[in-house]
């Protein structure tokens, strides 16, 4: 994994100075400190930073073809590229090194544009081609990677990260009003749109060419979803699922350096780590973290149980409140616009721990996205058999019910209510929100009025996202439509962007077995009832593991990170939580009127609600502490002490 920028000036008498360059690869240096790499040909500039993974001594980038017409570089992994590299060998290609970055230049010269096809793995690339004047960028079929870039007209620039990118005069750093906005909805920024309004995301499975001043975007994969193409059994599908998830698991472990294995003690990291801990030699080095809090659900007796199972060499931590409140500028700095993923905090501090055993970590993400996880999938479904009973009275009834729900301070009822009745894209704004959150509720008195004047509310403006997204899949399931919109948004623009950008930010690799885009596939393929079974989530893969795993872990609810960050905000850290969202600097920037802020942390401090809301604001706050008025912040927190053995 890696860090890559580059410029291209459109006018072929343009020239692209190195100083530029190096200026994008200096605000990257936590993604490759292993070396630095630059190509300058004319009016195209391509820089890179290595962290080395495979072929240590000879995977330098920029990496060129045979006679130096075509050049990449590369961030991620390609686990084909054994099989690759055979046979554009028996092709007549001439390979240089051991690396999977050197099939990426030898694919192109076979195939062209087309070459990503061929590609199984994480990547975000960019690839030179000089007798075109061709520049091709490329991101993976999921969005593992991420990939920015800005078209100023006269210029392409592009970017593993955002900042990279703004390094440049010519890119314009004004915030985007209708970036806020979707914050606002959905507690990320979701779709190709960024925070800054002349910079865009690459949208996964896309690639971009830019040749002859003409710049095209165009879908290369997307996920289908159609159960009438499955006709297995369920016994079948637990066999061919097992198989497909080892394969996977074992591709994945590919490295010429130490790999280990991040361990929630949940059903998705332990079945990675039952196929990892198979891959002979050292016991697989492990990793979790907890929380210095009581009465909280605690991964780590599950982790520790995994663990005993496996024979792991088993290391975790514990932070506190101060850790937490101490990480929030560097955590606005490292995720680049305001998502709201408290989760990333306890990511942090145990991929810094891990840091100092391993440069690769295998994860679980993504199976609840493949399978059908979250508890929300469940309700999905239990709400459209109610409103299949009520029939014409179905929204009348969950009226009432969120009413209820309000008084009651239930959560679990306001949602029923809020849900009952409405078409799927108007409560569904992906698993993290609803028009049940507080920003798309609130009245006059939370937000400015001249913010309210600016933009519509955000509540239509994000059911119409979620609508154009269900459109895709028209004749998929309830289940289908909802795993296809979190996959397509929640996934790649919220859970990704906190595993690539955390992960770097100590020089670590996160792999993501569970999104291989064959496995996607193939779980997409079954049918609701393999995936959801009453209660019951992720039912086929439970199944595919019940031998392997503990039965506590296969029965336990779902808890992911359950990092304590609500009480803390109103507990310890209530004070500087005030005093930061309340200052003048917060209350300048136009979007909220500081009786509206009062009220929200109050209803905080009485019944812990708006936990989530309250942390977004901080993380928009500290946003433009770090962005818009240019306080980076000035050292990174170290790692809290370890408990002694």
């Amino acid at each position: 994994m890696c860090g890559i920028a580059g410029k291209y000036i459109f006018e072929s008498e343009g020239r692209v100075v190195r100083s530029a360059i190096e200026a994008m690869l200096l605000t990257m240096q936590h993604r490759g400190p292993d070396g630095a790499g630059i190509l300058i040909d004319r009016n195209v500039g391509l820089g890179h930073r290595r962290l080395s993974i495979i072929d240590l001594e000879g995977g330098s980038q920029p990496m060129t073809n045979e006679d130096s017409t075509v050049w990449v570089v590369f961030n991620g992994e390609i686990y084909n590229f054994a099989a690759l590299c055979a046979d554009l060998t028996a092709r007549g290609h001439l390979f240089r090194s051991r690396s999977d970055t050197e099939v990426i230049v030898h694919l192109y010269e076979e195939y062209g544009p087309s070459f990503v096809h061929h590609l199984d793995g994480m990547f975000a690339l960019a690839l030179w081609d000089s007798r075109r004047q061709r520049l091709v960028l490329a991101r993976d079929r999921v969005g593992i990677k991420p990939l920015y870039y800005a078209n100023t007209g006269p210029t392409l620039l592009f970017a593993s990260e955002l900042k990279a990118i703004v390094t440049d005069p010519a890119v314009s750093r004004e915030l985007s009003a209708n970036a806020v906005q979707r914050f606002l909805s959905f507690y990320y920024v979701p779709g190709d749109a960024t925070i800054f309004r002349s910079i865009q995301k690459l949208l996964p499975g896309h690639y971009l060419i830019a040749e002859k001043g003409r710049v095209s975007v165009s879908r290369y994969w997307d996920l289908q979803f159609s159960e009438s193409r499955f006709g297995q059994t369920f016994a079948d599908t637990v066999h061919d699922l097992h198989g497909l998830i080892h394969t996977t698991v074992r591709n994945h472990l590919i490295a010429d350096v130490p790999v280990g294995v991040l361990l929630s003690g949940g059903v998705d990291s332990s079945a990675v780590l039952s196929f990892a801990a198979q891959s002979g030699g050292s016991p697989v080095k492990t990793f979790t973290i907890g929380f210095g809090e009581n009465g909280l659900i605690d991964e780590r007796p599950y982790a520790r149980l995994a663990a005993r199972r496996f024979g792991t060499e088993h290391h975790e931590l514990t932070i506190t409140a101060e850790d937490f409140w101490n990480f929030l500028p560097a955590y606005a700095w490292h995720m680049e616009e305001p998502v709201c993923e408290p989760p990333a905090v306890a990511l942090y501090y145990v991929s810094l721990l891990a840091s100092k055993h391993v440069k690769v970590l295998l994860s679980g993400e993504g199976g609840d996205e493949a399978f059908a996880g979250y508890p929300n999938y469940v309700r999905l479904l239990q709400v459209e058999r109610l409103n299949r009973l009520l029939g014409p009275l179905s929204r009348a009834a969950g009226g009432c019910l969120a009413q209820v729900g309000k008084w009651l301070h239930h959560d679990a009822v306001r949602r029923y209510g809020a849900a009952l009745g409405r078409p799927l894209h108007e409560h569904y704004f992906s698993r993290s929100s609803s028009p049940t959150t507080f920003f798309n509720q609130s009245n006059g008195e939370f937000f400015h009025p001249a913010w309210r004047r600016l933009l519509p509310p955000p509540n239509a403006a994000a059911a119409a996202q979620m609508d154009e997204l269900m459109q895709r899949v028209p004749g998929a399931g309830l289940l289908d439509r909802a795993l296809y919109t979190d996959t397509a948004t929640w996934l790649p623009d919220d859970l990704l962007v906190k595993a690539d950008k955390i992960t770097m930010a100590n020089s670590v690799e996160l792999r993501v077995p569970l999104l291989d885009h064959h496995l996607l596939e193939f779980a997409a393929s079954l049918p609701t009832g393999y995936k959801v079974s009453g209660g019951e989530t992720k039912r086929v893969l439970k199944a595919a593991f019940a031998r392997e795993l503990p039965d506590a872990i296969l029965s336990r609810k779902k808890a992911g990170f359950p990092v304590p960050y609500g009480n803390w905000l109103r507990g310890p850290l209530a004070g500087r939580v005030r005093d930061v969202l309340l200052s003048d600097r917060a209350m300048g920037r136009g979007y909220f009127q500081p009786r509206g802020v009062e009220q929200l942390l109050a209803a905080h401090a009485a019944h812990g609600r708006q936990a989530k809301e309250g942390f977004s604001l901080l993380a928009l706050e500290y946003w433009h502490r770090a962005f818009a008025d240019g306080v980076a912040p000035t050292q990174r927190p170290s790692l809290p002490a370890l408990p002694s053995n």
